[in-house]
């Protein structure tokens, strides 16, 4: 860790940025605005590699309590495209809905191989209730990824948080809750730094459906740098076909905080 991140946290400036909200016209509907749809309950998450054209998502789309709609239009883009083209059409709710790999695919104008790993189907709803058209706040992200296998998520691993950020590199290692492989223990990250690393480890929850991983906030060590409880939390992605984590991480201690780095854990083989 560079001394200039600790100079920082000294003198440590509080930027609030403000904004006025302005409705604009969009030609596909308004969205946040009036009724809205919510996305819900999704799991499985992703499409998987394996299977392009039968593999699915499924979600819920609901309403609050007492509000009336007469459809909901699932539309669907490619890598953030802007394509919106109607995937399916809901017309009571709650409503589990179903997305099949193929059926989006063809939908768009793709063929299979086409689809790569890592590739993004943005959902969306457009809701009509009582003429009016909104859409959902929340877009349905849908990444094309390799299925979970335990043991490719945890073992050996090499950290590396680059010059503009932590700036830190080294091996760690990740163990697996013995009763939930998608809980999992990332240990060494302060060790790597000559940071005796009383606590910890630190605790990530890698989603079953979605393969975005969670970091609970954890002390991993009582003294670092001269601050006392240096700790991570953060979120970041999974890659289930490599097994290597992209993660942020928000890094704090008693007196401060340092602010979000971005570190890449990449499997040794």
């Amino acid at each position: 860790m560079k001394k200039f991140k600790i100079t920082g946290l000294i003198v440590l400036l509080t930027v609030l940025t403000f904004s006025c909200d302005e409705e604009v016209k969009d030609p596909a509907g308004r969205r946040g605005a009036a009724v809205v749809p919510v996305i819900s309950d999704i799991g499985p998450g992703v499409f998987a590699s394996e299977d392009l054209v039968n593999s699915y998502v499924e979600f819920v789309v609901s309403l609050e309590d007492g509000v009336q709609a007469e459809k909901a239009v699932i539309e669907g883009s490619y890598n953030n495209d802007g394509a919106r083209v109607e995937l399916t059409e809901v017309t009571s709710f709650p409503a589990t809905v179903r997305i099949v790999s193929g059926e989006a695919i063809a939908a768009l104008g793709l063929t299979p191989a086409e689809v790569e790993n890592g590739d993004v189907f943005n959902l969306e709803v457009l809701l009509t209730a009582a003429g009016t058209e909104t859409r959902s706040n929340a877009v349905l992200n849908v990444r094309v990824a390799c299925g979970f296998v335990d043991t490719k998520a945890i073992g050996s691993y090499h950290s590396l948080s680059g010059p503009d950020d932590w700036n830190s590199e080294g091996n760690i290692t990740i163990t697996a809750d013995p009763d939930d492989p998608y809980t999992i223990y990332v240990a060494g990250l302060e060790a790597l730094e000559d940071v005796d690393e009383d606590g910890g480890p630190l605790v990530m929850h890698i989603d079953p459906g979605t393969f975005e991983v969670t970091a609970d906030y954890t002390v991993l060590a009582s003294e670092a740098f001269g601050y006392h409880n240096l700790a991570y939390e953060g979120s970041g992605i999974y890659d289930s076909c490599d097994g290597s984590y992209q993660m942020d991480f928000d890094i704090s201690v008693d007196e401060g905080n340092f602010g979000l780095f971005a570190f890449t854990f990449t499997r040794n083989q």
